[in-house]
């Protein structure tokens, strides 16, 4: 069997890249993977997977036809906050597998925010016609119950993608603190600085080593390169192209600042404290699922938990994230076990519409 899989690889981020980790990870035997890239050479180099050009439209058509099955793989696919040709590319390319005859899987799906009325009848019309439909959050959920499509909700898969270790981590002082931050509208001028100062002055009080942590380069770089020199005490930039390291670094982490959703998760798992800064709704369902601590960058919410509400000083948020560290918990290992092995429910997903059935 041949199976498409198509999400948002091969564009330098590491959430996503995590996830395509996982599914090949999580494919039956004897399902071969074409994945869909927006940088085939890298991606069937890093993964040993046959790629091809995402864009291409010529390219993707005859993938499909020469596949039995798409896997629209994990992540925030069905949402059109950023942009409304993501729930055009990817539900058109649904509807054009189910068209040409294939089993078709919607994978680990994060759906929503759907502001748009065009948004929310492709994305109906696609998941209702998938042969199975998996998601990972309970507002991904809410709109499978609202369009009244059936689908099983699991924890994201990469509390199950395996972790490998990093190279130089332990060399570097401990006890370490990890921050990863993205752009963003609500991630203002002001507020980055106000994030600097206060990391300084945590680091000033902690005595530990920060270690900054571009998900996606090509956009969190900036930022990480923005803070570094501003900081009083040892740090270091990690960009880290495979997943399986990028999971790993959190295993030597103390306490983890992260805006990227993927990151607290893969901090969660490896038992590391973590802080979250609500950009997106998914990190607040995130936040919410584990009791973590944090931030809501929207200016727009107010929070009946005044604890989740911007804070005004750089004295005051420098003031909790010392209190995270110094009296927080990490997600309890009974906690982490019972995400990881609802987590592998997209993986009995997979094995249940996928199986390829002995010959003779």
């Amino acid at each position: 069997m041949r199976a498409v899989l198509c999400g948002y690889y091969g564009m330098g981020n590491g959430g996503d890249e995590a996830l395509l980790a996982t599914l090949l990870q999580m494919l039956p035997t004897g399902v071969t993977p074409v994945v869909l890239s927006g940088n085939p050479v890298e991606t069937a180099q890093r993964y040993g997977v046959e790629a091809v050009p995402r864009k291409h439209l010529r390219a993707v058509i005859g993938a499909l036809r020469g596949a039995d099955a798409l896997i629209w793989g994990g992540g925030s696919l069905l949402q059109d906050a950023t942009s409304l040709q993501n729930p055009l590319y990817y539900s058109g390319l649904m509807v054009l597998a189910q068209w040409l005859g294939l089993k078709t899987v919607a994978w680990a799906q994060g759906i929503g925010p759907l502001n748009h009325q065009v948004s929310q009848w492709l994305g109906h019309y696609a998941l209702s016609h998938c042969d199975g439909v998996s998601v990972r959050d309970s507002g991904s959920a809410a709109w499978l119950a609202r369009w009244q499509v059936p689908g099983i909700q699991a924890p994201d898969p990469v509390w199950a993608l395996a972790a490998a270790p990093v190279e130089g981590l332990w060399e570097l002082p401990a006890p370490r603190v990890a921050v990863a931050l993205r752009p963003h509208p609500w991630l203002t001028e002001s507020r980055l600085d106000q994030i600097t100062q206060a990391l300084g002055a945590f680091q000033t009080a902690t005595d530990t080593c920060l270690l900054l942590v571009p998900f996606q380069p090509v956009k969190d770089l900036p930022i990480a390169e923005y803070i570094q020199p501003r900081l009083p005490g040892p740090s270091h930039i990690y960009t880290l192209r495979d997943p399986s390291q990028l999971k790993g670094l959190f295993r030597g982490v103390e306490m983890t600042i992260g805006m990227r959703f993927h990151a607290l998760i893969m901090a969660a798992a490896e038992g590391c404290r973590c802080f979250g800064l609500s950009y997106d709704p998914k990190v607040s369902y995130l936040m919410t699922d584990l009791d973590l601590p944090g931030f809501d960058l929207n200016p727009q919410a107010l929070s009946a938990d005044l604890s989740r509400r911007w804070p005004q000083s750089v004295d005051h948020m420098a003031k909790v994230w010392m209190d995270t560290y110094a009296n927080g918990d990490p997600v309890s290992p009974d906690q982490i076990q019972s995400r990881y092995d609802r987590a592998l429910m997209h993986q009995d997903l997979l094995r249940s519409l996928l199986a390829v059935q002995p010959q003779g």
